[in-house]
């Protein structure tokens, strides 16, 4: 069985949701406090043991391809300065074999997935998606590798949502918990009414999918939105391969809309050692003021 050594991270989307923001400058590289999101993305691809990633890239995201290449003169301007720390900061995925490829229209995720076809070949491969950054002591994609090396099969990752939230996600059907947080799939479904969802499973931004995958995508027609999706393609696949599902059970941060994205810096700047008791000072005295606020409107 051949080992996962290359992930796809699909970047070509408009991310009309942070507009005007994002008319220059890509989704992918808004910061969380310090960090581009996709850098987020492409650590945890290191983390895993990934070797190759292909970031799926549309016109107008060169700023994603910059970020990636080295900067001599930056480097070296920090080593003569003595800042390390900076330095090592910047030099994280300078080891790691990054291609581009450009998804030339917008036709979906499963097109943008089958638009690294060439690349992944006859391999197993990881779909990380950027809108999810993921905490655990195991990186979720290594949690998928580890599944996939025990049944050779494709594996979504998904967690448990609210129910009257199910309606935002792909949700799976399980048959079975075949060993902890491990569920064979009879269907997936794509953002059911809370009333008809089969389960709480969401899927989020992991998949770990065989190639086969490629002759079923090439062969899908497009679904919502007009748009090829890559959750009809997996479903087409689970009718003659089992696809199985696994339970994240860690931490997972959104970052897909304005107010998740603002949460989740907060999150994070909570924990960054250079401004994490200044932001717990101004979070103080701000929700005071709310507080005061608050009476006030009551009176």
């Amino acid at each position: 069985m051949k080992k996962v050594t290359k992930a796809v991270i699909p970047a070509a989307g408009l991310g009309t949701r942070f507009l005007p923001e994002t008319k220059a400058l890509p989704k992918e590289m808004l910061p969380i406090v310090d960090i581009p999101t996709i850098q987020y993305i492409v650590e945890e691809a290191k983390a895993s043991g990934i070797k190759d990633i292909v970031i799926v890239i549309g016109k107008g995201k060169r700023a994603i391809e910059d970020h990636f290449d080295s900067n001599v003169m930056l480097e070296e301007n920090l080593e003569k300065k003595g800042k390390e720390k900076m330095l090592k900061s910047i030099q994280k995925t300078n080891d790691m074999n990054i291609y581009f490829i450009r998804q030339s229209y917008p036709r979906g995720l499963g097109d943008a997935v089958l638009t690294a076809k060439s690349f992944i070949g006859n391999d197993p491969f990881v779909v990380m998606l950027g809108d999810d950054l993921m905490e655990d002591t195991t990186p979720l994609t290594k949690q998928l590798m580890n599944s996939y090396e025990k049944t050779g099969a494709s594996t979504l990752a998904v967690m448990k949502v609210p129910h009257k939230e199910t309606s935002k996600y792909g949700v799976i059907d399980p048959v079975s918990e075949v060993s902890d947080g491990l569920y064979n799939v009879r269907n997936f479904v794509e953002k059911p009414d809370p009333k008809d969802a089969p389960s709480d499973l969401a899927i989020i931004g992991r998949y770990l999918l065989t190639p086969q995958i490629f002759d079923v995508l090439e062969h899908t027609k497009p679904g919502k939105g007009n748009e090829i999706q890559l959750t009809d393609a997996i479903n087409t696949l689970n009718q003659t391969q089992s696809v199985f599902a696994h339970e994240f059970k860690g931490d997972r941060y959104d970052t897909g809309n304005k107010l998740s994205w603002l949460e989740t810096n907060i999150t994070f700047g909570l924990k960054h050692p250079e401004i994490e008791q200044e932001l717990r000072e101004y979070i103080k005295k701000l929700g005071q003021k709310l507080t005061k606020e608050d009476e006030q409107q009551k009176n």
